[in-house]
């Protein structure tokens, strides 16, 4: 059931690694959080609470080590390197890791579900947007969705233009809306310690006034950003995705 693998990304310049659990059903791409690894939501219990929905085949539960926000809360090289960096990230995951899992389902077309918290649901947002023909739904969880409150500089890259969903969204339009405009989007938060709701509802605003099916679920002030939340959001939601697919 489970899988793992490495490989040198000549995008990113350096070894990444791309593990799997399960061995049917719909596959779901869950990106760390911050500068976590592959095998992160295995430690945080994640792949337990998840065990009953892979045991019955319904998903195929897939992550990769968070090259992007390694590099970018090391703070490692400029802050142009590390908006670079995401840029490359995300082309990692488009022409590397969705190829190896689309290979490992024996299926050359699945749309792949995507998720993460904090800056996992960054990420997922990110690719769903712009990727549309490789992923259909992203669940972003106590999502930051603001990086540039993290780097030393105000002033951002092309790359990281076209790599945050905050900032290329509004600019979409003809066919690559139309692909995006299929797709959904849940953004789920609490409102307790460390959460920031405000964010959630931005991204949601951006993604709303383009059109972009989503929806906002508030979890209210007894939830925190912590994996117990994580816990909890992620098999509820996918439990009912899958039962509706």
């Amino acid at each position: 059931m489970f899988v793992k693998t490495e490989w040198y990304s000549d995008r990113m310049k350096r070894s990444s690694t791309l593990v799997r659990w399960g061995h049917f059903g719909q596959p779901v791409l869950v990106f760390p959080t911050a500068g976590g690894d592959a095998e992160e939501i295995e430690r945080w219990k994640i792949i337990h609470v998840l065990q009953p929905l892979i045991e019955a085949g319904r998903i195929k539960v897939y992550s990769c080590d968070s090259v992007g926000g390694q590099v970018w809360f090391g703070k490692e090289g400029t802050p142009q390197y590390r908006m670079w960096m995401q840029h490359q990230f995300h082309q990692y995951v488009k022409h590397e890791v969705v190829p190896a899992i689309r290979k490992d389902c024996e299926n050359d077309d699945v749309k792949i579900w995507t998720t993460g918290a904090s800056i996992g649901a960054w990420h997922a947002v990110a690719v769903t947007c712009r990727f549309p023909d490789l992923f259909s739904r992203a669940l972003g969880m106590s999502g930051t969705y603001n990086l540039m409150r993290f780097i030393e500089t105000d002033r951002y890259t092309e790359e990281y233009f076209v790599s945050s969903p905050l900032q290329f969204v509004p600019t979409l339009s003809g066919p690559h809306l139309d692909a995006v405009r299929k797709n959904f989007i849940l953004l789920a938060s609490g409102d307790g310690r460390a959460e920031n709701m405000a964010e959630t509802w931005t991204m949601a605003n951006v993604l709303g006034r383009a059109g972009i099916p989503n929806r906002v679920d508030p979890w209210g002030p007894d939830w925190h950003h912590d994996w117990p939340t994580w816990r909890h959001m992620l098999p509820k939601y996918l439990g009912e995705w899958t039962e509706s697919a």
